[in-house]
């Protein structure tokens, strides 16, 4: 029977799994990312993995799910900065670097690639539905955090308007490189202009 792990052996492989695996993301995407890579950069025997996760794609959504977080974190930490400085162009000002902060990690060639898709398919239903509602909670607490916005009760809405914008970063060449931040500026801005005048949607 092999030797149960410490706690602090149990973090420490599981931080290190997740950091070969967002590595392999940005190098290979998931689909080419075998489990048997995955233990050989961590070092450990291939069954040792499974104690940590069931499926690779389960190591994969936890990598998501933590960037996601960090984003949400850096967010967050940027409004606090702000003080009173809070109104329609500094918000948009801070969304707009948050969307470039993202374009320099894997999530687009991740969702532009078909990785975010299969991964989405592959997981648990209860699970993919509990991260949908957390990420709803989450940007009623990133909008709470903000002084005059009004949401009416759209923070459904507000949310998946947000995922759009990301997903309009896919296609910047169809939109026109040289042109491309000047429209997503606007998009924010208009975003953030209903937010702030609780305009219906």
């Amino acid at each position: 029977m092999p030797k149960p792990f410490s706690d602090s052996e149990r973090a420490y492989i599981k931080n290190r799994l997740m950091e070969e695996a967002q590595t392999c993301l940005m190098q290979f995407g998931m689909r080419k990312t075998t489990i048997d890579e995955l233990v050989k950069r961590v070092n450990i025997p291939k069954g040792t993995f499974y104690l940590f996760y069931p499926s690779k794609e389960l190591l994969f959504f936890d990598v998501f799910c933590a960037l996601h977080e960090e984003l949400q974190s850096t967010f967050i930490r940027w409004i606090d900065e702000l003080g009173d400085n809070i109104n329609v162009d500094t918000v948009t000002e801070l969304l707009f670097r948050l969307y470039k902060q993202t374009d320099a990690t894997f999530i687009y060639s991740f969702i532009a690639n078909g990785d975010l898709e299969l991964l989405v398919r592959k997981l648990p239903s209860e699970v993919a539905a509990a991260h949908a509602r957390k990420d709803d909670f989450n940007m009623e607490r990133l909008l709470s955090q903000l002084p005059g916005v009004r949401t009416d009760g759209n923070i459904e809405i507000f949310s998946a308007v947000l995922r759009a914008i990301f997903c309009i970063m896919l296609h910047k060449w169809e939109v026109g490189e040289n042109v491309f931040d000047d429209v997503i500026r606007v998009i924010v801005r208009g975003v953030v202009i209903q937010l702030f005048e609780g305009e219906p949607l």
